[in-house]
Formats: C-alpha cells, sequence, structure tokens
C-alpha cells in the first residue's frame, strides 16, 4: 500500500475533513504503538509499509516499551492527536485496520504477539461486537 492510498484510507474511514487530519491520527496511533513495542519489531513491521508512515514508528535507542493498557494506550493517543477519548479510539482502531490490510498476516501476528489480549478489541473492525471505548 502507498502513502497516499494509507492516508486516504483513513481520512475515508474516519470521515476526516483533511489529509493532516489523518496524518495527525496515523502519527498518534502508531507513535503509541511503537511506545507499546520491541524496537526490533517496529523495525520489522516499518519494513512492510510506505516509509513516509514507518517514519512513525522509527525504533529509538532509549525506547523502553511501555506496559500501558489499553485505555492508557488510548489516553496517550487522544493527548498526542489532541482530540477526545472517543475520537482517539475510533481514530486508532480505523488506523490500525489500515496497517493490518498494509501488512503481511504474519508480520501482524509478531505485532499482535508482543500485546496482551486486552489490546484484541484494536484489531477488530468495529462493529464487531466490543465496544469502542475502554
Amino acid at each position: 500500500m502507498r502513502y497516499n492510498e494509507f492516508v486516504g484510507q483513513v481520512q475515508r474511514r474516519a470521515r476526516l475533513t483533511s489529509r493532516d487530519d489523518a496524518v495527525r491520527a496515523i502519527h498518534a496511533t502508531l507513535d503509541t504503538l511503537a511506545d507499546r513495542l520491541m524496537a526490533g519489531e517496529t523495525a520489522d513491521l516499518s519494513a512492510h509499509i510506505p516509509p513516509e508512515i514507518a517514519y512513525y514508528l522509527r525504533p529509538q535507542p532509549w525506547r523502553v516499551p511501555e506496559h500501558l493498557s489499553l485505555s492508557e494506550f488510548y489516553g496517550k493517543i487522544a493527548e498526542r492527536e489532541r482530540v477526545d477519548r472517543s475520537s482517539a479510539v475510533c481514530h486508532a482502531r480505523i488506523v490500525i485496520g489500515v496497517l493490518s490490510e498494509a501488512v503481511s498476516p504474519g508480520e501482524l501476528r509478531e505485532v499482535r504477539s508482543q500485546l496482551p489480549s486486552e489490546f484484541d478489541p484494536l484489531f477488530e473492525p468495529a462493529g464487531r461486537g466490543h465496544t469502542l471505548f475502554h
């Protein structure tokens, strides 16, 4: 998936008025995801997505995976994106949904293996029996 397609999918699905808003949602979500993953996994995941988006997953030598709960994860996204919590939850699920389509199932399994089962709803399309709000 190319950069413009990735951003366009997020913008369309989240019904955002601008590409800048979509990029802000992508940045907040992937930067927060990178906080939760081991550096090696962020590097592996980065290799499967456009470099302009992979930039938000860039491994930092000082970054140690944070043990964020799903609620804390959504809270950090809301803070970084500068939106309310319900918008952050929706945007995060959409960004992860587009990411899930852009990478191989094996790579997605690797990402999910580093997250507790509490994060499973993040990887499920909205409306699949799980509430968006945690």
